[in-house]
C-alpha cells in the first residue's frame, strides 16, 4: 500500500491476521459490485463481500485472499476491510 494512501485496516485486525494465518482463503473475483465482490474461493465457496475501497481494487478475474475473522481482503498486493455481505 501506498503511503499517501491512508489505511482502512485497523491495528487489531493485522494483529489478528498475523495470529491465524492459516485462515486465509484464495479466491478468485468472479463479480463486481457497486457495493463490493464476489469471491469464488479455491475451497470450493462463494461469498459476497463488502469491501472498503474496492472500487479499482479488483477486477473479474483478480485472485485475492480474504481472512474471514480479520475482515481483511488482499489484492494485488493491496489490502483493505472486506466483511461477508
Amino acid at each position: 500500500m501506498s503511503r499517501t494512501t491512508p489505511s482502512t485496516i485497523l491495528p487489531i485486525q493485522r494483529v489478528m491476521a498475523d495470529a491465524t494465518p492459516r485462515a486465509w482463503r484464495d479466491g478468485i473475483v468472479v463479480e463486481t459490485r457497486a457495493a463490493g465482490l464476489v469471491v469464488a474461493f479455491l475451497d470450493g465457496g462463494v461469498t459476497q463481500l463488502r469491501a472498503a475501497d474496492a472500487d479499482g481494487l479488483v477486477s473479474v478475474g483478480d485472485p485475492v485472499a480474504h481472512h474471514p475473522a480479520a475482515e481483511i481482503l488482499s489484492a494485488g498486493g493491496r489490502k483493505t476491510t472486506a466483511r461477508v455481505a
